[in-house]
């Protein structure tokens, strides 16, 4: 075929992408459904005046489009890799980990109920074999929630929704892919029943070689793209090579799935590229993918419905039923899904709570794309399938496609208007008069100032003032006199603009590089938490979320179990490292709140919501200060390089910024400047060094500064630092139950606890100790011990705590103290201590 009229035809399919975007908004219509209209047309038009008797002229085009080197292979090595790679790039994968449930759910339980439900539907409604039946099942199970997610992000739909669904496009693909290649193996080996046990049976080493190829390859590009970094388009050509070398290899190789692969392999980059990488070569990585995810994407909707046209061609009357068949087969599995195994799940309390209204519409805006036409051409150019099968596979997806695309695409807007998603709760629309009034306030202030620089006729000045004036006097009252608006929604209001105050605070420090873009994800991830939490249930939703950014996760206390058990430092280590310098970050961040509730929020909801924001953050502030006091407790040296690193760092941010004033002033040339910045990279590449943590070395330090292990010789501290157990407790969790075993007593390293007998309680801090009593007195507890603060605690047993007490008149005097508090005679618990052995 002529080169050239393949360059012009593919040229002018960029012509197309470029009109689709625009086309789709004014017709409000989903960009897909347009591309997918507009590549039939163009197929359509392409066999008409290639057959046609009008004219000859346009034959050379004709042929050329229809001549497209358009093959599955095509869609799945070129397209593909691209599409699944860069939605793993732009995932918050933390923020995803919160719903993994629900994902897992919607990607791969329902991609099997699908597959299940339209292919024996199909086997009970035709006469073909079922292994072709779950073939098609497969092929169609696949969604595209694009638009979908697109319309939710345009109605203020909750961001955590939105987030299950990418989620589920995310994997759904990989899922629905494997089952393909499962089937479409019995087809060919003409295999016409297999068994649910065959199927899967083959899915684990899919899937764990995928896995392992993934990462493997991608730890390996990571090192590759370390070694090029000062060499920005060096290590963006190697991630642009990854994917498909990633999914080939896990192909062709080792027969593992190449999706998995693929998908692997951009999580795990994720993960790593902001830590290895410098932020800005990041954000360009991540620009550049965005660019070819979007070309990719269209390209593969155009492509693929270039060939609708000719996969019907052989269409029957009975093929009809079976589209309908495949149809409601589909819809029923999916509505099985949402509104049977979803709402299992929130009692559960595994998944949010997903909305009816929502769920109607994730229904309705489940189309199909490019992904199970790609699958159906694949199908239709093996020579191993029998020729009817073939033919029944493209028409059924190609027609349960465009029902898809024509039917449920054209109305889904609809369907939202109709069911009320599309306008404002009444919580949103207080937020957008807040929004509306602070805007116009600062709009006026700026004006002022504005108007005085530039010396404009008063009269004018006046007058417009006046207007605008008006205008802003409506906006607040409307605002502060909303009568629908209860005092617990304004509250709601102020936490809401708080927290996104604060996320927009966190971007600025990252841009600035104050903060490191590792730590800025994680803080980023805590303020849209608080976010979420603010609409979903208030005050008490965005205490919850500050109280999770401050508190131990699960990860942290399996890296205690591996340092105590197994000697493995190295999480542990890396863990309360990254827990340094989130608190230090968070301290950062919090301190220029209260600016913003003063100059903001206190205009528009007045004093006692202000006030009460003063409050809640003064909380926040104190829990995290406590954090952080707790860590400087046990690792004071480490605390120290971390400061040091924050100020180096904020100092090389203000030096660039001299620099850049200069350059842009005239004041030094461009290769003076080029030359100070390479200077400058190479002291910035030392600082984002973080120091390393020695677990041990600093535990055996925090033993020493104790105050009840104060006058202890070496040894006996080394023992005692030995002996000791480390145990990180939330806040709210309780510590030692009533009526349970005496077993331990507990020395508070950081943080606070209550204790509660009888109706009394009693507060103890750090550097205090609690559990002794039930062990002297040697009967069951009757206190509940639980901590009020993030806390460490260093635990030692019975046994050797009875030999310390021997010899510690530190704690033998805070046992005689803590005996007074509670009316007990301390010399009847010391007696027996007198004459316990000696030693730990």
């Amino acid at each position: 075929m002529n080169i050239i009229l393949i360059t012009t035809v593919i040229s002018s399919l960029f012509l197309v992408i470029a009109a689709a975007e625009p086309l789709a908004a004014r017709l409000r219509l989903p960009y897909s459904v347009i591309l997918a209209v507009l590549g039939m047309l163009i197929g359509t038009a392409a066999i008409f005046f290639l057959r046609t008797e009008m004219t000859d002229a346009l034959n050379p085009v004709a042929e050329a489009i229809l001549g497209l080197p358009i093959r599955s292979n095509v869609f799945l090595y070129v397209f593909l890799p691209t599409l699944l790679f860069q939605a793993t790039l732009g995932m918050n994968l933390r923020r995803m980990l919160d719903d993994w449930v629900p994902i897992l759910v919607l990607a791969v339980v329902a991609v099997v109920v699908a597959t299940l439900g339209v292919g024996y539907s199909l086997a009970w409604a035709s006469t073909l074999p079922l292994a072709a039946c779950l073939l098609i099942g497969a092929i169609v199970s696949t969604t595209d929630p694009s638009a979908v997610v697109s319309i939710f992000r345009s109605i203020s739909a909750p961001r955590r929704l939105a987030r299950i669904i990418e989620g589920e496009s995310l994997l759904n693909d990989a899922a629905a892919i494997a089952l393909f290649g499962l089937f479409i193996g019995f087809v060919m080996l003409g295999i016409p029943d297999p068994t649910l046990a065959e199927a899967l049976g083959q899915f684990p080493l899919l899937i764990v070689g995928g896995v392992i190829a993934g990462w493997l390859a991608t730890r390996i590009s990571v090192w590759v793209m370390a070694i090029f970094v000062h060499y920005e388009r060096a290590q963006i050509s190697v991630s642009v090579a990854l994917p498909y070398l990633v999914y080939i290899g896990a192909e062709q190789l080792i027969g593992a799935s190449g999706v998995i692969a693929v998908v692997t392999a951009g999580l795990t980059l994720n993960l790593t590229g902001p830590r290895r990488l410098p932020p800005q070569i990041w954000a360009n990585l991540n620009e550049v993918w965005v660019l070819l995810a979007h070309w990719a994407g269209a390209l593969i909707f155009i492509l693929a419905a270039l060939l609708i046209p000719r996969l019907l061609e052989e269409v029957r009357a009975e093929d009809f039923v079976l589209v309908g068949v495949v149809i409601c087969a589909a819809v029923f599995a999916r509505a099985l899904i949402l509104f049977g195994v979803l709402p299992l799940l929130t009692l559960l309390r595994l998944s949010p709570e997903v909305e009816r209204p929502y769920r109607v519409a994730i229904l309705w805006g489940g189309l199909r794309g490019a992904v199970t036409l790609a699958l159906a051409l694949a199908v239709t150019e093996s020579t191993l399938v029998p020729i009817e099968i073939k033919r029944v596979v493209g028409i059924l997806a190609t027609g349960f496609t465009l029902f898809t695309l024509l039917v449920q695409g054209t109305t889904l807007r609809t369907v939202i208007r109709w069911l009320g998603l599309d306008r404002l709760s009444p919580l949103d629309e207080a937020l957008s008069r807040q929004v509306v009034a602070v805007a116009l306030q600062t709009v006026r202030e700026d004006v002022k100032r504005t108007t005085e620089n530039y010396e404009l006729t008063r009269e004018i000045v006046r007058s417009e003032a006046k207007n605008f004036g008006e205008r802003l006097d409506q906006t607040v009252q409307a605002a502060e006199d909303g009568a629908e608006i209860l005092d617990r929604d304004r509250i709601t209001l102020g936490l809401i603009a708080l927290a996104g105050h604060e996320r927009d605070t966190i971007i600025v420090r990252m841009r600035e590089r104050t903060i490191s873009q590792r730590m800025a994800e994680q803080v980023l991830s805590d303020a849209d938490r608080l976010i979420e939490g603010a609409r979903s249930d208030g005050r008490n939703g965005y205490q919850r979320a500050a109280r999770r950014s401050v508190s131990y996760g699960k990860g942290f206390k399996i890296g205690v179990a591996l340092q105590r058990r197994l000697r493995l430092s190295g999480p542990l280590a890396r863990m309360t490292a990254d827990r340094f310098e989130i608190l230090l970050s968070q301290r950062l961040i919090l301190r220029d709140l209260d600016a913003f509730i003063d100059g903001r929020i206190r205009r528009i909801h007045g004093r006692r919501v202000a006030d009460l924001l003063h409050e809640l953050l003064a909380r926040r502030v104190e829990a995290m200060e406590t954090a952080l006091e707790g860590l400087r407790l046990q690792y004071p040296g480490y605390a120290e390089k971390l400061e040091r690193r924050f100020i180096r760092r904020t100092a090389l941010r203000l030096e660039e910024r001299e620099y850049t004033i200069m350059r842009e002033d005239g004041l030094i040339g461009a290769e003076v400047y080029t030359s100070l910045m390479q200077t400058l990279n190479v002291q910035r590449a030392a600082t984002e060094r973080r120091p390393k943590l020695d677990i041990a070395i600093q535990r055996l330090e925090l033993v020493r500064r104790f105050p009840l292990f104060v006058g202890m010789d070496d040894a006996a501290l080394n023992k005692l630092g030995r002996a000791l157990k480390t145990v990180h407790v939330n806040s709210g969790e309780v510590i030692i139950a009533k009526d349970g075993p005496a077993e331990s007593v507990y020395f508070i390293a950081s943080g606070a606890v209550e204790l509660e007998s009888a109706g009394q309680t009693w507060r103890r801090g750090g550097g205090e100790m609690f559990g002794q009593m039930a062990i002297l007195t040697k009967k069951a507890v009757r206190t509940q011990v639980r901590a009020i603060a993030p806390s460490t605690l260093l635990v030692l047993d019975a046994e050797r705590f009875r030999r310390l007490l021997a010899r510690s008149p530190a704690i033998q005097q805070a046992i005689r103290a803590s005996a007074n508090e509670r009316g007990l005679d301390p010399d009847v618990l010391m007696f027996d201590e007198k004459t316990a052995p000696q030693g730990l």
